[in-house]
C-alpha cells in the first residue's frame, strides 16, 4: 500500500474510533452520567443517542424498578415482645448523580437503605402493641397504617439523601423468635381460656333469665286457664241446676224416675251384686208396680230405654 494510501487509512480509522467514543448509546431502562477525568459533566436521562467530547466516560444507571429483600429481622413492640418481621422494599434510581456520590452502586444503595427503613420501622413497631399487628378482629389491626408510616418518613429521607425513591415497603410476615413461640402460645391460651369462660359464663347468666321468664310465663298461662276453667265449670253447673229444677218443676215424678234410671245405669251392670232390703228407695222402681205407671208424668214424654211403661 503507497504511504499516501496508508496515512488516509489510518486517519479514516482515527475519525471512526473519535466518532466512536463521541456517540453514547442510551436505552430506556439507562441513565448515563458523562465525566472528565473524574469530574462530573453532565446527566443523560433521555434514552437515544448523545454526542460527548472522545476523552470523556460515561457511567450508566439502571432505572428499573429494583427489590431488596433481606432475611427477617427482630424488632420489639411497646408491650415488650419480640417479633420477627419479613420486609421488602421496592426502589429505584431518580438522581443518578445523588445516586453516585452518595451510594455508588446498588451494594452500597441497599445497605444505606436497610438502615433508614429499618430504623423507622423499628421506631414504628416500637410504639405499637402486638395486638395492632397480629389480632383475630380485622378491624382492629394497624400493620397497613404501620407500614404506610414507615414508607413515608423512609421516602423522605432517602430520595434526597441517596437520590434514590422508595416506591413501596411491604410486610411479608410476621413471626415469633423461636425461644418465645411457646410462652407466647401459651399466653394466647390462656387468654382463650379467659374469653371462653366468660362467653360461658354469660351464657349460663342469659340461660337462667329465659328459663325463669318461660316458668313465670307458663305458671301465669296455667293460672288464667286454671280460672276459665273454673268460670266455665262453674257456669255449666249453674245451668245444669237451671235445668234440673226446670225439668222437677214441671214432672217432679217423672224427673226422678229418670235420675233413678240414670243411677241404675251407674250402679249395675253384669257383674254387680247388691244386698239391699226390699223396700229400699233404691228400688222402688224395679220393686213397686204402682210406681212405674207414671201416672201424669207428662204426655208428651215418650218412653226411654223400656224403664217406663204403663
Amino acid at each position: 500500500m503507497k504511504p499516501g494510501k496508508k496515512s488516509l487509512f489510518a486517519a479514516a480509522v482515527i475519525l471512526a474510533l473519535l466518532a466512536w467514543r463521541s456517540l453514547v448509546a442510551l436505552d430506556q431502562s439507562q441513565y448515563g452520567i458523562v465525566t472528565e477525568f473524574g469530574r462530573y459533566v453532565a446527566t443523560l436521562r433521555e434514552p437515544g443517542l448523545h454526542l460527548k467530547w472522545p476523552y470523556q466516560s460515561v457511567l450508566r444507571f439502571d432505572r428499573r424498578l429494583q427489590l431488596y429483600n433481606p432475611r427477617p429481622s427482630e424488632f420489639l413492640t411497646k408491650d415488650p415482645k419480640n417479633i420477627l418481621l419479613d420486609v421488602y422494599v421496592c426502589w429505584r434510581v431518580d438522581d443518578p448523580l445523588v445516586f453516585l456520590q452518595r451510594a455508588t452502586d446498588r451494594g452500597g444503595a441497599e445497605a444505606r437503605l436497610h438502615d433508614i427503613v429499618w430504623a423507622e420501622l423499628a421506631a414504628e413497631v416500637g410504639t405499637r402493641p402486638l395486638s395492632d399487628l397480629v389480632s383475630d378482629k380485622p378491624n382492629e389491626m394497624v400493620s397497613s397504617k404501620v407500614m404506610e408510616g414507615v414508607l413515608s418518613r423512609s421516602r423522605a429521607r432517602a430520595l434526597p439523601g441517596l437520590g434514590v425513591e422508595i416506591v413501596d415497603v411491604r410486610l411479608k410476615r410476621l413471626n415469633l423468635p423461636e425461644q418465645n413461640k411457646q410462652s407466647v402460645f401459651d399466653r394466647m391460651r390462656a387468654e382463650r381460656d379467659r374469653i371462653a369462660r366468660q362467653y360461658r359464663a354469660e351464657g349460663e347468666e342469659e340461660a337462667l333469665k329465659i328459663r325463669a321468664d318461660a316458668d313465670r310465663q307458663k305458671a301465669q298461662i296455667l293460672a288464667d286457664a286454671q280460672k276459665e276453667a273454673e268460670l266455665k265449670r262453674g257456669e255449666a253447673a249453674r245451668k245444669a241446676i237451671e235445668i234440673y229444677a226446670a225439668a222437677h218443676g214441671k214432672d217432679p215424678e217423672f224427673f226422678q224416675f229418670l235420675r233413678s234410671l240414670e243411677a241404675y245405669k251407674k250402679l249395675l251392670n253384669e257383674k254387680t251384686t247388691m244386698v239391699l232390703s226390699s223396700d229400699s228407695e233404691l228400688f222402688r222402681y224395679l220393686t213397686d208396680p204402682s210406681s212405674r205407671s207414671l201416672e201424669g208424668a207428662g204426655a208428651g214424654a215418650p218412653a226411654q230405654g223400656g224403664g217406663a211403661t204403663r
